[in-house]
């Protein structure tokens, strides 16, 4: 199988992160919804099938000039074979002939596009004057959603962490501090003091008593996105300015929303959307809480991989 010029490329985790830079990233997201044409409630829901020991997800999207999928595998056993829970691969096509231009490894692609995502939107749900990061979790996702709150607000100096292994807890500290942030390990209790707070974990219940959030505090919460699954308490739903990727997709999929709503705490209609976020369209109040919850859509990783595959075109 090659593309229009022969071989066709294979963009790994290296030539990601080389090609696309997180700013980068965040602008190819905003990009895609204010540049017309893009509608996520349109977009067609992902497909899960269940196989033995897991799940295949089938992710398509489509614009005028771009198609693409990507495939990806969920398979809990796979940590204690040593082997990544979460793989996959991204399939990039012309949007007219539908010729196939590149290959991206998946995972690589989810770690990039998720965070550029909450990065997106916490460019305009986060106090200006940003110091203070606290994240739940240490994993790719976690440190990715360090690097996009860094690249919307650079004046970043401090991350707090909260996570259960001590030892990845003490590397990801250390990872912080190499890239020249001041970092500590932290406990639920610490986002009190924080400006951004970043959700990144398989939690099934609250990660925190929304009580002590400051009123200025921005909250992205990307681990919920099944319906009986959830990072924040439905308090902060109700009470929060709450952006979401898709109305559909965040009452169906996003179990932050479902139970609040369930729960009669919120309501979906005052759900607003990131493409009215970003075109300006969504008021956000000082002296509340800023709330973005996501549940991963296929539009994101098209605009990634675009411009992962735009860049590489033009180093060729």
């Amino acid at each position: 199988m090659s593309g229009p010029s022969g071989d066709l490329p294979r963009l790994g985790a290296d030539a990601l992160a080389r090609l696309v830079p997180m700013a980068a990233a965040v602008d190819a997201v905003e990009a895609a919804l204010t540049g017309g044409g893009l509608d996520p409630e349109a977009e067609p829901a992902r497909s899960v099938v269940g196989v033995g020991g897991g799940q295949l997800l089938l992710m398509p999207s489509a614009t005028a000039a771009y198609a693409g999928v990507k495939v990806a595998s969920v398979t809990p056993g796979n940590p204690a074979r040593g082997l990544p829970r979460i793989q996959g691969l991204y399939v990039l096509l012309d949007g007219v002939t539908h010729t196939p231009l590149a290959l991206l490894d998946g995972a690589a692609l989810t770690s990039l596009r998720t965070p550029a995502v909450s990065g997106a939107a916490l460019r305009h749900l986060a106090a200006p004057r940003v110091r203070r990061l606290l994240v739940f979790g240490t994993g790719p996702q976690a440190w990715g959603h360090v690097e996009a709150v860094r690249a919307v607000r650079p004046g970043l100096t401090h991350v707090d962490v909260v996570g259960r292994d001590p030892g990845r807890l003490a590397a990801f500290v250390g990872r912080c501090r190499d890239a020249g942030l001041s970092a500590a390990a932290a406990a639920p209790e610490d986002v009190v003091g924080a400006d951004v707070v970043c959700c990144c974990t398989t939690a099934r219940e609250p990660l925190f008593d929304s009580g002590r959030l400051a009123p200025h505090t921005a909250v992205a919460a990307v681990g919920s996105h099944e319906p009986d699954a959830r990072e924040v308490d439905e308090r902060l739903v109700g009470r929060a300015t709450v952006v979401v990727e898709s109305r559909s997709v965040a009452v169906r999929e996003c179990g932050d929303i479902v139970r609040a709503v369930a729960a009669g705490a919120a309501a979906p209609g005052a759900l607003r959307t990131l493409g009215e976020l970003v075109r300006g369209e969504v008021p956000v109040p000082a002296g509340r809480p800023r709330l973005f919850t996501s549940a991963g859509m296929a539009w994101e990783d098209l605009a990634v991989a675009v411009a992962a595959y735009e860049a590489w075109r033009e180093a060729a």
